[in-house]
């Protein structure tokens, strides 16, 4: 990983500098699908995971990236008794998906009736970081890998939303106060002192900030750096976008019970309307174009990987 003055002034793209690209792709086992309905969806995976090796095969060198394996596979979930590596992309899904994952190894009988703390303080799943490096290779190479992505500003907006519009007793705290304090003048001692009321520009600010007054948070980290699609070789390629699809197919590809169906409601903050195209357009009002065309080049690679449109 760069340093982050360093990243500010070269090219995105000079962090895949050194990189080994991952092995070809390997087919995926069909065994468990039924029905034609899975055609179309079929025909995007294997187009999706085509475009994401051939951009990984352009952008990169024969080179070794110098990350330690357990740093690259930390955002990893297991789930043993299917066999699935699952890479969790907050505000993509996850805690759906997460709740999927405690049925399918058995520790819930329904993905309905399990709580967001279950899901996020439960500490019922292990990350693969957790077992030692026989076990991690073993299941790279064993077991189908997936991800689910979203378009990048849609992702970041839902963050911000999620992390700061509503009473959150870490992200105002640790990250409101700080934005507060560095990046709006002439603060009051309420807001200073809460860190609540954090605006969109403010948080961009932050983001943008080489030196930021606190680090980054998964929330809003690059899926780049989060995943690393480059270097794991991800089987199954899903996006937020066709969430309830994709999803449903991966199931059946690795044979999950046919009662089981991806979670169609919203995690939190129900009553909310959903981030959508238009959502995002009105946060980004708010913003200079320069700083509109500085977020874009923050999420570049995220946007170029997975073939998202820029805004």
């Amino acid at each position: 990983r760069l340093p982050e003055q360093q990243a500010a002034s070269e090219s995105p793209l000079s962090w895949f500098r050194g990189v080994y690209l991952p092995p070809a792709l390997h087919p995926l086992n069909k065994t468990f699908v039924k029905g034609g309905e899975w055609q179309d969806i079929d025909s995007t995976q294997e187009k999706r995971r085509a475009f994401l090796q051939d951009f990984c095969r352009k952008y990169n060198s024969r080179k070794k990236l110098q990350t330690h394996l357990v740093h690259l596979v930390s955002r990893i979930y297991v789930e043993d008794r299917h066999k699935v590596l699952y890479c969790e992309v907050p505000k993509a899904g996850c805690s759906n998906w997460k709740r999927v994952l405690m049925v399918l190894s058995g520790l819930a009988a329904s993905a309905n009736n399990i709580s967001h703390d279950d899901v996020h303080y439960g500490k019922h799943l292990r990350k693969l970081d957790s077992y030692d490096l026989k076990g991690i290779y073993t299941r790279l190479n064993m077991y189908t890998k997936f991800i689910f992505v979203r378009d990048p500003m849609e992702r970041l907006v839902s963050a911000f939303r999620d992390k700061f519009e509503h009473p959150n007793s870490y992200y105002h705290p640790v990250f409101g106060k700080a934005i507060i304090k560095k990046y709006r003048h002439n603060a009051d001692e309420e807001a200073l002192k809460t860190g609540s009321g954090v605006k969109f520009k403010e948080f961009i600010q932050y983001l943008l900030d080489s030196h930021r007054p606190v680090g980054m948070d998964i929330h809003w980290e690059q899926v780049s750096k989060l995943c690393y699609p480059c270097l794991i070789n991800y089987d199954f390629i899903g996006k937020f976008e066709t969430l309830e699809e994709d999803a449903n197919y991966f199931l059946q590809l690795v044979g999950a019970p046919a009662s089981l169906k991806f979670p169609k409601f919203k995690d939190r903050h129900s009553s909310d309307e959903r981030t959508s195209t238009e959502v995002v357009r009105q946060y980004l009002k708010e913003l200079s174009k320069e700083e509109r065309q500085l977020t874009y080049d923050f999420y570049y690679l995220d946007y170029l990987m997975f073939n998202y449109t820029s805004p």
